[in-house]
């Protein structure tokens, strides 16, 4: 006879595995990625060594390094037949969807590459599989985005690093070291954190053995919710309702008066500021300009107001807040605002698709029946 326990809603705080990945402290305002501060390694270190560290579990030596951008560089490219498609992807709907374009566009990109599933795979080819994902992503969704505006897409660049190519493939122009520096930053401290539900619905898909894009695409799926990551543009768009900052108090206590969620701000895991939110802060401080001063005082009254009208909830700026005000600093459109998160979460992903798939038991929970209680008799 089987036991259920009864778990509480969403699965809050509910431990489902063991992972050597990282962890979110959010009592203490800290994660990380394997032993190392996300934090400290986003301020240090580039986003091709956190992406050997996730994948491989330590940061690389200098010639690891270059082995490994080396090894990168022709997997960006993508395949003629996955690039005849991209301009009909890209076209679709009266409304431009990236996300659902890198979707549609991996999927292609599996079937012409011949993916294996993981389950009939070693690990070797499974991590091959992987870095072919995270590799080429960038390049559709950049390509998508300058399909859809009437531009052609360009080719990524052997001389570029990763933060730099995303940058040039979207704006078609070469980066400052500053806005490089900066998305840089935000790529790295985005890569990972925790079993959030994206990530989770990675792995519920690698645990059934499918191949890696059916899992990234599963995750893909969940991270275009609003109340995912779907959110930098919308907190951005926050500020142009608002305006003026003798109109913040009025829009903040109608938002909470409709009951409207106040996009960018509060998290389900910390209780105290996101340290994400807090390092963005200081990279927007660094390039200055109106929009920041804007933003920096929008926040601290959105975040008084809300101590006033909910004590005791301690709502802070999220991630999302400030990854919009950078990402507009730094030339990308509101449309790629999400897509940009997405090209560091897929590394996260698929270093949780690697370690699933170590591991031969499918995930399969249960649900508490609560409809009416059988067996009725079927109408005639």
């Amino acid at each position: 006879m089987s036991t259920t326990i009864n778990v509480p809603p969403g699965l809050r705080n509910v431990v489902v595995t063991e992972t050597t990945l990282g962890d979110v402290r959010g009592d203490e305002g800290f994660y990380h990625y394997r032993e190392y501060s996300a934090i400290d390694l986003a301020k240090s270190k580039t986003l091709e060594d956190v992406w050997y560290l996730m994948f491989e579990g330590h940061l690389p030596t200098a010639a690891e390094r270059a082995r490994f951008v080396a090894e990168l560089a022709p997997l960006r490219v993508l395949p003629d037949e996955v690039s005849a498609v991209l301009p009909a992807i890209a076209t679709a709907g009266a409304t431009f969807n990236p996300l659902a374009g890198l979707r549609t566009a991996l999927s292609l990109l599996a079937a012409v590459r011949g993916l294996p599933k993981l389950w009939d795979v070693d690990q070797a080819r499974r991590k091959a599989d992987a870095m072919l994902v995270c590799a080429v992503t960038p390049t559709i969704l950049a390509a998508l985005y300058r399909l859809r505006e009437g531009q052609q897409p360009l080719e990524p660049r052997a001389d570029l690093s990763a933060a730099e190519n995303w940058l040039y493939l979207v704006t078609g122009a070469e980066p400052t070291a500053v806005h490089a520096a900066a998305i840089e930053h935000y790529l790295v401290s985005t890569v990972d954190h925790g079993f959030n539900a994206s990530t989770f619905t990675a792995r519920v898909i690698a645990s059934t053995g499918a191949d890696v894009v059916a899992a990234v695409a599963g995750a893909i799926g969940a991270f275009s919710g609003p109340l995912h990551g779907g959110a930098p543009d919308r907190a951005l768009a926050s500020l142009d309702e608002i305006g003026t900052p003798d109109r913040i108090d009025d829009w903040v206590r109608a938002k909470v008066s409709a009951g409207d969620r106040i996009m960018g701000f509060g998290h389900a895991v910390y209780r105290t500021e996101d340290p994400r939110s807090l390092m963005l802060r200081d990279i927007a401080r660094g390039i200055g300009g109106d929009l920041v001063d804007f933003a920096t005082t929008v926040e601290q009254r959105i975040v008084d107001v809300l101590a006033e009208l909910k004590p005791g909830r301690n709502l802070y700026a999220n991630v999302e807040f400030y990854a919009g005000v950078v990402m507009e600093l730094c030339g990308i459109p509101r449309a790629m605002f999400t897509p940009t998160f997405a090209v560091s979460r897929i590394i996260g992903w698929s270093a949780n698709i690697l370690e699933q798939s170590t591991d031969p038991k499918i995930i399969r929970p249960a649900a508490t029946y609560v409809g009416l209680q059988p067996p009725v008799p079927v109408p005639s």
